[in-house]
């Protein structure tokens, strides 16, 4: 009985319940879509690099490590030697391992040395690969691959030209030595799509007349002659490491954190990963309370409508009281009318959410390379539907409790 009132007095009402009911799934929508995007994004943050068991690097903090070899930020304090890098190459627990040599620059992107392994290596995602959106990997000396965020900033396409310059912020270029742009990668999401990849050859290639990081002056080897040469690099940055057994990571790991040749540093990449999220991942707590804030504004403009509706309402209330409705229906009405408005909002917010992630998913991961997942609805989200409505019968107590203390008097007596 009390539920078909309660649904009647909400349809005599429909407007301003269909207002109110809309705010509701619009903030739930909105808490709900932050939380998929948080999740989303530490997801992608800790796929950047995926099937790598270790990298190793001059010795310095394993976050440092991870962020100039994965992310391309910073600097290493030294580089690893050739002679080191083959050495633990040679290792018996050793089922892979990629070079990467960094230092260069093109236009405010890294350049990378490396090796072709590195495309056949490298994943993200969970196990997902490389692919080329157009064109090829290198296969002359002078080759490169552009990240997909370098190709759109720079607007490169297959066969521009490239000209490297020396360091991060100089001035000087190898202009005697430009680059032809053979392949562009898709979008990852991960710091690749802002990298510059080109061979450890090419490196050295276009540094044979330099020393001490400035150019020999009048010093200029043509290039037929440098494409002769044996092109070995003496040290690099970092190197990816792949094992043969999962059991061997922590033995590889010691062996070369206690390396005699030279101080070297080997880290897990998944536990540097988690220190670093929780280093930058402080902004996901604004983002849920700010979220959060949203929910609860549309829950206090319930209450506010509400309140606002009661003055309109007590003829109705005192009519309720004269027929000899209990203080309880009152209040029971109020209070049910609120859930219902909290849990048509809260169904039709998780409505909003799904589809939305149906059309924008996509678009989302083509953009920014952030996958966010269509599953069923989380715990979580349950209990965030479970308590928009139980916070719908809170926020109502108070006016209904106001309609329950309205005298019957009051509610019959015409106002002129």
């Amino acid at each position: 009985m009390i539920l078909r009132l309660a649904s009647g007095s909400l349809f005599a009402r429909a407007l301003t319940v269909g207002m109110t009911v809309l705010a509701v799934s619009l903030s739930v929508a909105l808490f709900l879509g932050v939380e998929k995007v948080r999740t989303g994004a530490k997801a992608s943050f800790a796929d950047t690099i995926s099937g790598t068991d270790l990298i190793i690097g001059a010795r310095s903090g394993s976050v440092q490590l991870l962020l100039y070899s994965v992310f391309r930020i910073g600097n290493a304090t030294n580089n690893l030697t050739w002679e080191s890098y083959q050495d633990i190459a040679a290792r018996p627990e050793v089922d892979w391992i990629v070079p990467i040599s960094l230092g260069d620059s093109h236009r405010q992107f890294r350049v990378m040395g490396t090796t072709p392994a590195f495309f056949d290596r490298y994943r993200y995602r969970s196990g997902q690969p490389l692919a080329m959106r157009d064109g090829a990997t290198m296969s002359d000396l002078f080759d490169t691959v552009i990240g997909a965020d370098v190709a759109a900033t720079l607007g490169y396409d297959v066969g521009a030209p490239i000209v490297v310059a020396h360091g991060l912020a100089s001035f000087s270029e190898h202009e005697d030595q430009p680059f032809r742009v053979s392949g562009i990668l898709e979008k990852t999401g991960t710091p690749v799509d802002r990298t510059v990849i080109i061979s450890l050859e090419a490196i050295e290639a276009i540094h044979v007349d330099w020393q001490s990081g400035a150019q020999i002056p009048g010093q200029s080897t043509p290039v037929d002659v440098i494409r002769q040469m044996k092109l070995e690099p003496q040290a690099i940055t970092a190197a990816l490491i792949g094992v043969k057994s999962r059991l061997q990571v922590f033995g590889l790991q010691r062996s070369i954190n206690e390396y005699p040749q030279e101080p070297l540093l080997a880290i897990l990449p998944g536990v540097a990963l988690q220190e670093l999220w929780q280093i930058v991942g402080i902004a996901e707590t604004a983002l849920i309370g700010v979220s959060a804030m949203v929910v609860v504004t549309a829950l206090i403009g319930m209450m506010a409508t509400i309140f606002s509706s009661l003055n309109e309402r007590r003829r109705e209330m005192a009519i309720f009281r004269a027929m000899g409705a209990r203080p309880r229906v009152i209040l029971g009405l109020l209070v049910l009318e609120a859930v219902l408005m909290a849990a048509i909002g809260a169904a039709l917010g998780l409505a909003l959410l799904y589809i939305g992630l149906l059309i924008g998913q996509p678009f989302v991961d083509r953009a920014f390379g952030l996958w966010l997942p269509i599953q069923a609805p989380t715990l979580r989200e349950v209990w965030v539907v479970l308590g928009v409505v139980a916070a719908g019968a809170v926020v109502s107590i108070a006016p209904a409790l106001r309609a329950y203390r309205m005298s019957l008097a009051d509610g019959m007596m015409v106002r002129i």
